[in-house]
C-alpha cells in the first residue's frame, strides 16, 4: 500500500439488532428509580411532621397507615399511588417488570383500602371496615415482601470481584434485611400487643425503617448517590441500565 492510499477501513460493523419496543431508555429507567426512591425516603418523614404541624402538637401515629385518618390522608394516599404508578411504569427486564408491576398494584391497594380506624377514631370498627382493613394488611405484607426481594435478589446481582461485593450491592443487601427485620418486628408487636401505648409504637418504627430502607435502595439503584453508583465504561453505558 502506497503512502497516499487511505487506510483500510476494515470490516464493516455488524448491524445492531432491533431494539425491544417494550424497553425504556436509560434516562427514563433512572428517573423512575429516582422517583420511587425519593417518595419512599420522604413518606416516613413527611407524614408525622405534617401531622404534627397541622395538629399544632407533637402527633405521632400508631402506624404509617393510620395517616389515612389524619390531615395527611391525601399525602399518604397520593404518595403511595405515585409510588405504585412509578413501579407499574418501570421497565428493565422481564422479571423486574413483572415484580415491579405487582408491587405497584399492591402499593395502590395499600392506599385505596385503608387500615382499620385506630381507637382514637372509633372503638368498634364495622364489618366492612374490618374486611377492608384485612385487604390493606394483605396488600402491605405483599408489597414489603416484593420490595425486600428486589433488594436481596434483583438489585444485589453484581458478580463478586476478588471475593468482595461492590459497595452498592452491600447496601442493597443491608436494605433488604432491614425491610425483613422491620416487618418481622411489626408482626411480632401485633401478635404480642407490644408497646401500643408508647408515643412511638413498634409498628410505626418498623414500617418507617422498612420504607426508608426501600427508598435508599432505589436511590442507590437510580445512581443518585454517585459514590455508590457502578462505574460504567463507554461500552457499558450504551448497553442499557
Amino acid at each position: 500500500m502506497s503512502a497516499g492510499t487511505p487506510a483500510d477501513p476494515g470490516t464493516p460493523a455488524q448491524p445492531r439488532p432491533p431494539a425491544d419496543p417494550r424497553a425504556q431508555d436509560v434516562r427514563t429507567v433512572r428517573l423512575l428509580r429516582l422517583g420511587v426512591g425519593v417518595l419512599g425516603f420522604l413518606l416516613p418523614i413527611v407524614l408525622p411532621v405534617g401531622n404534627s404541624l397541622t395538629s399544632a402538637r407533637i402527633a405521632l401515629l400508631e402506624s404509617m397507615s393510620a395517616s389515612y385518618y389524619t390531615h395527611m390522608r391525601n399525602v399518604f394516599v397520593g404518595g403511595l399511588c405515585a409510588v405504585g404508578v412509578f413501579l407499574i411504569c418501570y421497565r428493565h427486564d422481564r422479571r423486574e417488570d413483572r415484580l415491579s408491576s405487582v408491587a405497584g398494584v399492591l402499593a395502590i391497594g395499600v392506599a385505596l383500602f385503608p387500615t382499620e380506624p385506630p381507637e382514637s377514631v372509633t372503638a368498634h370498627p364495622g364489618g366492612v371496615q374490618t374486611v377492608v382493613g384485612t385487604v390493606h394488611l394483605a396488600c402491605a405484607a405483599g408489597l414489603f415482601a416484593v420490595l425486600a426481594y428486589f433488594c436481596l435478589r434483583l438489585f444485589a446481582d453484581s458478580p463478586a470481584a476478588g471475593g468482595r461485593r461492590p459497595a452498592r450491592d452491600r447496601v442493597y443487601l443491608v436494605c433488604g434485611w432491614v425491610i425483613v427485620a422491620g416487618i418481622a418486628a411489626v408482626a411480632l408487636a401485633e401478635v404480642l400487643h407490644l408497646a401500643r401505648d408508647w408515643p412511638l409504637t413498634v409498628t410505626y418504627l418498623g414500617e418507617s425503617v422498612s420504607v426508608l430502607a426501600f427508598g435508599v435502595a432505589w436511590l442507590v439503584k437510580s445512581e443518585a448517590l454517585a459514590g455508590l453508583a457502578p462505574r460504567r465504561t463507554p461500552a457499558a453505558a450504551t448497553a442499557g441500565p
